[in-house]
């Protein structure tokens, strides 16, 4: 499978499977567009890729989101590809004091960045009958989290969006889907604050609430990207490809 020639932005790429995205793309001939907040970890995840552009930038700012697309379409002269993957958590109960301000700060990162970051993108995409992923998560089809209302709706609203555009973009020839993983080890807990010992609980509760018994490697995620980005997928849009061990066929015992 080869994306010579193709140009990829991958927001939230300076770690876990927005990284393992970048690097598989770029193994494959891509021109990469690094996009995430830690410089430090953005150019780790560089010296893995050829010549990337490496773009330190907040996704909810919209002058950084407009700087992601004119500079990658400025440095590689056009835009095949958008992977939607930056995103965040966000606990809170419906009756908690903060209850708005959490779900206003996670509705913003994980669906109105990707709205917005889509409608700056997608002129370019229609020239070059590229296409669109957006990362989502199995909890946009179940409620798994407790005080998780807004991540959960977030996540529902862009397995929707996702939809909506591809409906829209179809005739263009642009396709749009979407990547629902389930639990994957990547360094989102590391960033919330929590220790070593506190980590490995939690990843073990993800563990055995899959069926499969097992959490999923980031590059298991860039896998079904890669696929859904080439001609192999030329048919597919509009889809929602779940990738989680089982998690939502778990039953009890």
């Amino acid at each position: 499978m080869s994306f010579n020639d193709k140009v990829v932005i991958v927001t939230g790429s300076s770690s876990g499977i927005g990284a393992a995205i970048a690097i598989e793309f770029s193994s494959l001939g891509a021109k990469v567009c690094l996009v995430g907040r830690n410089k430090e970890k953005l150019d780790e995840v560089g010296k893995k890729c050829n010549n990337p552009l490496v773009l330190v930038a907040d996704i909810t700012q919209d002058k950084d989101a407009q700087r992601i697309v004119s500079e990658t379409v400025r440095y590689f002269g056009k835009l095949d590809i958008l992977i939607n993957n930056a995103g965040m958590g966000g606990s809170a109960s419906i009756v908690a004091e903060n209850a708005l301000e959490v779900y206003d700060k996670v509705m913003n990162t994980n669906l109105r960045s990707v709205v917005h970051l889509t409608h700056l993108a997608a002129p370019h995409i229609i020239k070059t009958k590229g296409n669109i992923i957006n990362i989502s998560s199995v909890c946009a089809l179940r409620v798994l989290l407790t005080n998780g209302f807004a991540y959960n709706t977030s996540k529902a609203g862009l397995d929707h969006f996702t939809r909506s555009v591809a409906a829209e973009l179809a005739s263009q020839g642009v396709r749009v889907n979407a990547v629902n993983p389930g639990p994957v080890q990547t360094d989102i807990l590391e960033n919330t604050g929590a220790n070593e010992a506190q980590q490995k609980y939690v990843f073990e509760k993800m563990k055995q609430s899959t069926a499969l018994n097992r959490i999923s490697d980031p590059s298991e995620i860039a896998d079904l990207v890669i696929f859904l980005a080439s001609d192999k997928a030329r048919a597919i849009t509009g889809s929602i490809y779940v990738s989680d061990n089982g998690t939502l066929i778990k039953t009890a015992h």
